[in-house]
């Protein structure tokens, strides 16, 4: 991709309303842009973005045995009625009216939908047990919304939903989803950590919520010191008893915030860290909360009616995209990980329009794509110090500089972003580094 070409409107100035990096940085890297208080557009580099997490997401999703459908953003709010939650739900949720003065809402959550959706299929025990997702745009009408995508009121979010027959059963769909998760905040280059949560408005007796560590998180964070250096599990299979992992995670204790630390905290002073965090999923138990007012049920072993016991697990996708920039910049821009880079190098031409320089740098785009890679090349004629400022904004893991002076001696400079590192390599060496990074 040629950035002559490529959509891209970059800010030199930040914006007066951006108060935190992830929405200074993701306003002047041109990867969003506001439509309406806590409403955004998505401009192609943050798309990239957004994308690539949610394919992450969703590889996991599958792994851990989910399988995805697509639910309405529209939901019928007799379908809320049902549950009691739609005048307990509050002021977040946008109550509409349809041509044929229906009651509607656009929708928080999906727990109702897909309730309705199987209660109406399952049947028998043997429709058990099963575990939908979807990834699909929420609304939530947030009083003030702030920080840019990081509290906006339209987002993207992946939500799981488990149906059991008993709770032993729906305890191992939960322990998948934890495990799971661990997994995919590890594929997306961010330490999290799994603290122990209220249920809110959900519902329910068991839940986590997973929290990204940042210096410029929004919460604060009491753990175990054991919890930042806790291995994330290796290769899993789902079938087996998953409870171990889950318990060598929730029995070091952690807290959100100085409100649900206990006057007599379990933890020795010495062995106490605080930290700053960043919620990015969150995942809850709650049995039967909405599948008996709304009467799921299916006949058990014994041809009785079992009501089923439910679990639901969300993951910000799109705040996961702030989430990774607050955990991951500096003073000269972003720095993406590798695994949700919009590209995953940038190629520099310090003299566009120069035979030589030009087709050294398709060479090395041609080789790099062929590798399998996305490069960005800066075809542009501006000087050198804003090509080297913007595409140390952008973020992109690797630069690879190309001018008159090395082109003629065999050599490209090649700059690695999270470390600032530099080196001159042949055109090999420079393929090699690029494309051997993990």
């Amino acid at each position: 991709m040629r950035l002559s070409e490529f959509f891209l409107p970059t800010l030199k100035e930040t914006p007066s309303e951006a108060q935190i990096a992830s929405h200074r940085y993701m306003l002047r890297a041109g990867m969003i842009r506001q439509s309406s208080a806590g409403i955004y557009s998505w401009l192609p580099l943050g798309f990239r973005v957004l994308k690539k997490i949610e394919q992450i997401v969703r590889e996991e999703q599958d792994a851990a045995g989910a399988q995805e459908v697509l639910m309405p953003t529209i939901q019928p709010a007799d379908l809320w009625r049902e549950s009691g939650r739609y005048d307990d739900y509050g002021k977040e949720m946008l109550r509409i009216t349809d041509r044929h003065d229906r009651d509607m809402l656009y929708g928080p959550t999906n727990e109702e939908q897909i309730t309705e959706i199987f209660r109406a299929s399952a049947r028998s025990y043997r429709d058990v047990p099963r575990m939908l997702y979807h990834i699909q745009w929420k609304f939530r009408d947030e009083v003030r919304p702030r920080f840019g995508i990081m509290r906006g009121r339209e987002f993207l979010m992946k939500d799981a939903y488990s149906f059991d027959l008993d709770y032993e059963s729906s305890k191992r769909a939960y322990n998948k989803m934890f495990v799971a998760y661990l997994k995919t905040f590890e594929r997306l280059g961010v330490k999290a950590i799994p603290l122990r949560a209220d249920t809110g408005p959900i519902g329910g007796d068991l839940s986590h919520e997973f929290v990204v560590l940042a210096d410029t998180g929004e919460s604060e964070v009491f753990c175990h010191k054991d919890l930042l250096d806790m291995p994330t599990p290796g290769e899993i299979d789902y079938s087996d008893d998953l409870q171990p992992i889950v318990d060598q995670w929730t029995s070091v204790y952690a807290a959100a915030d100085d409100k649900h630390v206990p006057s007599e905290c379990p933890v020795p002073e010495a062995d106490l860290v605080t930290r700053r965090g960043i919620e990015v999923g969150h995942i809850f138990h709650f049995g039967d909360k909405y599948s008996r007012p709304m009467g799921a049920k299916v006949a058990g072993p014994d041809g009785q009616e079992v009501t089923l016991q439910m679990g639901s697990y969300g993951i910000g996708v799109s705040r996961l995209v702030g989430g990774i920039i607050e955990a991951s910049h500096d003073d000269d821009g972003i720095i993406w990980p590798k695994s949700v880079a919009p590209f995953n190098a940038g190629i520099i031409n310090l003299k566009p329009g120069d035979p030589d320089c030009d087709a050294a740098c398709e060479a090395l785009e041609a080789q790099l794509s062929g590798a399998g890679l996305d490069v960005l090349i800066d075809d542009t004629d501006e000087r050198a110090g804003a090509k080297f400022a913007k595409m140390d904004l952008i973020g992109l893991p690797w630069q690879a500089v190309i001018g008159p002076r090395g082109v003629k001696n065999g050599i490209i400079e090649v700059k690695r972003r999270r470390t600032g590192e530099k080196e001159e390599l042949s055109t090999e060496a420079a393929v090699n580094k690029i494309v051997g990074f993990e």
